[in-house]
């Protein structure tokens, strides 16, 4: 079942948390429930994706970015992903996680995320986000426009336009 009652938590928790830029860092700590974990008594790695989004959905309310979807009717999706997985996280395990958009290009949001226990990264994950609208994808520059930022990216670290490009090279749809 989707985390919603933790989403709700974490909405009204950062809800007059200070902004942040939007290269800005959001900072949140969560616990491994027991309802969290696979038949190895670690973290699912599925249910680590889910948990990822009790970062990013505080993260666009500091940045603004909730604000400009709710005020133009749009939506985001994720529309990739690369996870790592490190070290484990078992049941009542506390961890930190840290999230940030580390900027975008023509179609997509790029974002990381990763999760930290004793001070070791656990668990890493690369993301890009494609705002939507009924007409489909909304371009990140009109979507900047509308948080009051300037439209231009900094430039994408080597490793994420390295994802990017070889992500194009993947065959969709993929062969039966």
């Amino acid at each position: 079942m989707y985390p919603y009652f933790r989403l709700a938590k974490e909405a009204l928790k950062f809800r007059k948390a200070p902004d942040l830029p939007i290269l800005g860092t959001h900072v949140s700590h969560h616990i491994c429930w027991p309802w969290d974990i696979d038949p190895w008594m670690e973290l699912n790695n599925g249910r680590t994706l889910t948990l990822f989004d009790l970062g990013r959905i505080p993260l666009a309310m500091r940045t603004g970015l909730a604000g400009a979807l709710k005020a133009n009717g749009w939506g985001i999706a994720v529309a990739g992903a690369s996870t790592r997985y490190r070290k484990r996280v078992k049941a009542f395990h506390r961890i930190e996680m840290r999230s940030r958009c580390i900027g975008w290009d023509r179609r997509f949001i790029y974002m990381e995320q990763s999760m930290w226990r004793g001070g070791e990264c656990t668990g890493h994950m690369l993301l890009r986000g494609a705002v939507t609208s009924a007409e489909g994808i909304v371009e990140p520059a009109r979507v900047l426009r509308a948080m009051g930022l300037s439209e231009e990216s900094p430039p994408l670290p080597d490793w994420v336009q390295a994802w990017i490009d070889a992500d194009a090279m993947r065959p969709w749809p993929p062969q039966a």
